[in-house]
C-alpha cells in the first residue's frame, strides 16, 4: 500500500477515516473552510463528487483554520454546516493544520519536502488529486474551481 493509504485521519462525527478504503479510487483532497469566500466550492465539490463517484472517485473535505481563522467552529458545527447548507455526503475528516510545525501527516505527504508538489498551502480550498495508488497527480490553486476544465480533464484521465 502507498504512504497515503496507510493513513487514518480523525473523521468529522469523531470516529476514524482510514484512507486504506480510497485505495484504488482517484481522490480529490481539499482543505475547506465555512467561513471564506470560496466556501460556495463544496457544490462544486460535492456535483463532483455524485457524477463520478460510481467510476471510482471521492472527494476528501479536510476543515482547517489556518487561513484568517475562517474555520472557528467545532467538528459538529462544520458537519451540520455542510450537510444542510451544500448537502455535502463525501468524507469529511475533523479539523487539522496544513503548514507549520503542526502539519498533518497527510499533508507533509501532499506539499511536504520530497512531495511531487511540495510548497505551503497558500489559503483554504487547495486542491490534491491523488491517483488509484496513492501518488499525487496534480496540485490546483484555491481559486480554481472544482468544475474547471483542468480539475474535470485531470479526473478523467486519472479514471481512464
Amino acid at each position: 500500500m502507498s504512504a497515503f493509504h496507510d493513513l487514518t485521519l480523525q473523521a468529522l462525527n469523531g470516529g476514524e477515516l482510514p484512507l486504506a478504503p480510497f485505495k484504488g479510487q482517484v481522490v480529490l483532497v481539499v482543505n475547506v473552510a465555512s467561513k471564506c469566500g470560496l466556501t460556495p466550492q463544496y457544490k462544486a465539490l460535492e456535483k463532483l463528487y455524485q457524477s463520478y463517484r460510481d467510476k471510482g472517485f471521492n472527494v476528501l473535505g479536510l476543515p482547517c483554520n489556518q487561513f484568517a481563522g475562517q474555520e472557528p467552529g467545532s467538528d459538529k458545527e462544520i458537519e451540520d454546516f455542510c450537510s444542510l447548507t451544500y448537502g455535502v455526503s463525501f468524507p469529511m475528516a475533523g479539523k487539522l493544520e496544513v503548514n507549520g510545525p503542526h502539519r498533518h501527516s497527510l499533508y507533509r505527504l501532499l506539499a511536504g519536502e520530497g512531495a511531487e508538489f511540495p510548497g505551503d498551502i497558500t489559503w483554504n480550498f487547495e486542491k490534491f488529486l491523488v491517483g488509484k495508488d496513492g501518488r499525487v497527480l496534480a496540485r490546483f490553486a484555491p481559486r480554481t474551481a472544482p468544475d474547471d476544465s483542468t480539475v474535470v480533464h485531470a479526473i478523467e484521465k486519472a479514471l481512464a
